[in-house]
């Protein structure tokens, strides 16, 4: 089968969890544009997934708003579409690794033997970082990033995942779903973090109203509320950001990966 026929060859019926990304549609991977301009049926949270990224689908797919439906709703249609021979794309925003409710909907999927298969997507931590044109783990600074989350009414976070502790390493610490929270956040990362760490506050990722704001940490919540920004919000706090305030002499250290001296297997 040449190139062209294998890439236009229709799907299996079956479900098809694509992470979206942050919300640029040229942020989908290209399995992911490839899956959903031949899907026959298209679920989307259309709180979250901006209609661009529909763009290509097939003149006469069905396209299924979600966001005012239960998983008791969402699943059933899914099941029924499926075993009408149609195959089904389940569109979630972000990467479907990271507080995407896709666990439940693999479980009734596997119960009611519906064949499926995840595509990741791009993660809003991702596009920050790409945004601020950083790289969150500096040699000698900090190799470690924390993706995470403040307790809030619809998740709990375990008492061993306490932002408090976590803040405690000190690393590079993206903060998803807290700006309902963010007084509480900032009194948390207070604990552990210099009142002058350098903080993202980064609304609407990658959308077309997306604004980003780099103040130091006792300002976030501050910032947070000049701007009134409840939800779609994400926080990154890094002292990998440093040089962003103007003082480069923390984020120069060098890798020693591509370094002169340094030797590996492929290069004596």
């Amino acid at each position: 089968m040449n190139k062209s026929n294998r890439h236009s060859k229709l799907l299996e019926p079956a479900v098809y969890i694509i992470g979206a990304g942050p919300g640029d549609p040229e942020l989908l991977t290209v399995k992911a544009q490839k899956i959903l301009s031949t899907a026959d049926v298209i679920l989307f949270a259309d709180s979250l997934v901006p209609r661009e990224i529909l763009q290509d689908t097939k003149p006469d797919a069905e396209l299924i708003p979600t966001g005012n439906k239960t998983l008791e709703e969402i699943v059933p249609l899914m099941v029924e579409r499926v075993r009408a021979n149609l195959s089904v794309v389940r569109l979630h925003s972000g990467d479907l690794s990271l507080y995407s409710a896709i666990g439940e909907q693999i479980q009734a999927l596997i119960g009611a033997k519906i064949p499926f298969e995840l595509i990741p997507g791009i993660s809003a931590y991702q596009a920050a970082a790409a945004k601020l044109g950083v790289e969150l783990t500096v040699p000698g600074l900090v190799q470690t990033i924390i993706l995470t989350r403040i307790s809030g009414r619809a998740s709990a976070v375990p008492p061993a995942e306490e932002l408090s502790s976590l803040a405690a390493h000190q690393g590079s610490l993206c903060l998803y779903l807290s700006a309902r929270h963010v007084e509480a956040a900032q009194e948390k990362l207070l604990e552990h973090y210099s009142a002058d760490t350098p903080v993202a506050v980064c609304f609407r990722l990658s959308w077309p109203d997306e604004q980003i704001w780099v103040v130091p940490l006792e300002e976030m919540a501050k910032i947070t509320q000049k701007h009134k920004l409840i939800r779609t919000t994400l926080y990154v706090i890094s002292p990998a950001l440093k040089g962003m305030a103007g003082n480069g002499s923390e984020v120069s250290r060098r890798s020693r990966l591509y370094h002169p001296e340094h030797s590996h297997l492929f290069r004596s």
